[in-house]
């Protein structure tokens, strides 16, 4: 069968997502206790309440989670004694302090070659619950489009992400490949739409979900010659 499109996650497959977090949640934390001393560099188990309690009214949020963390941070700002739009305005900075942080990213070492030799050969996309924007971290170039749940206002594993991908990315599920490190958004959120899924697996760990991954890799540069056994297979 042939291969027209792949499909890429984001956090924890083309880069580690831990290391950047605690990262952008120090800077945060450092930000806050210098820009809004009422409510200090406050710990992130003093957010989850506000966050769980914002979530069970707005169940949309879980998936814009940079709308989320604004919201958080202006609830906790208001709570802490700032008037609601000083609060806001806090908010929105300290937000953007974060996210600024949040796309101080370290590539895994074969992310960009293989995305350039990837790009010469398939169209490829993004597709990510996550708020990384590849514009703002010089990969723009490889991808045809950019989906985020953020935007779309579902995340994965639902159906309707991948099949937008489809969409825009002019390809039957048949002719695409979803390559993500999560079990259920990414492997079998990408089969329950048809798609074939391989599995970024560096760590060796083993599949618990139901079913099995199309394929699994524990380095991104396997992918090439992979599709291209499959492309000719």
């Amino acid at each position: 069968m042939s291969i027209r499109l792949i499909t890429f996650d984001l956090d924890d497959t083309l880069w580690n997502l831990a290391p950047v977090i605690e990262s952008a949640e120090a800077e945060l934390r450092d930000w806050l206790g210098r820009h809004a001393p009422l409510l200090g560099a406050v710990p992130v188990e003093h957010l989850r309440p506000i966050r769980t309690r914002l979530i069970e009214g707005d169940p949309s949020l879980k998936h814009r989670i940079s709308e989320l963390r604004r919201r958080v941070l202006s609830h906790a700002l208001e709570e802490a004694g700032y008037p609601a739009p000083e609060a806001r305005e806090l908010a929105g900075l300290a937000f953007e302090t974060f996210l600024a942080a949040r796309h101080r990213i370290k590539f895994f070492p074969e992310t960009r070659p293989t995305l350039a030799i990837l790009a010469d050969r398939y169209r490829l996309g993004v597709l990510t619950n996550g708020n990384a924007d590849v514009r703002r971290l010089g990969l723009a170039d490889y991808f045809h489009f950019i989906l985020c749940a953020e935007d779309l206002g579902v995340g994965k594993p639902d159906p309707q992400p991948f099949r937008e991908a489809l969409r825009r990315g002019g390809a039957s599920a048949e002719e695409t490949v979803h390559i993500g490190d999560h079990p259920d958004d990414d492997i079998q959120g990408a089969q329950r739409a048809g798609l074939r899924a391989i599995w970024y697996n560096p760590g060796g760990k083993p599949w618990s979900q139901a079913g099995t991954p199309d394929a699994q890799i524990a380095s991104l540069a396997e992918l090439p010659a992979l599709l291209g056994r499959w492309q000719t297979g």
